[in-house]
């Protein structure tokens, strides 16, 4: 039985491209990926936010009041409800003065139970060393 495991590191805003929200939306549909694999072989994704991606976990965002676009909160909240490894780089939030309190830390109010990792970016490096397949977004 193998274990694949996938990074998806997302770098872009979460506005006005596409990236961010792809890169959510493969993290979350490569749960179901399960079913193209050998017998017994797993997938574990897990997701980081680095640079200006860390924007993407910012909570009580207003897309559609600016944009005309649905938020990424609904897609954050559900990598989280998927038990999801969701690490934002430390080193970027100091940057942008982001607090911790500013993040979604939680999908708490639709079941989830894993809570988002504020980690230093070395600890996204070893993640990044350490995986089958790595997509930045």
């Amino acid at each position: 039985m193998a274990t694949r495991k996938l990074l998806f590191v997302v770098r872009a805003l979460p506005y006005k491209t596409e990236a961010s929200r792809l890169g959510l939306t493969h993290a979350i549909s490569s749960q179901s990926v399960e079913i193209y694999l050998k017998d017994g072989d797993l997938v574990e994704a897990s997701i980081a936010f680095i640079g200006d991606g860390v924007m993407n976990c910012l909570k009580n965002q207003q897309a559609m009041k600016h944009y005309g676009l649905t938020s990424i909160e609904g897609h954050m909240k559900n990598t989280l409800l998927l038990d999801m490894k969701v690490m934002v780089c430390k080193e970027d939030l100091d940057k942008f003065g982001i607090k911790e309190d500013a993040l979604l830390m939680d999908a708490e109010d639709i079941g989830g139970e894993t809570n988002t990792q504020i980690v230093p970016y070395s600890e996204i490096q070893k993640e990044m060393e350490s995986v089958d397949h790595l997509l930045f977004c």
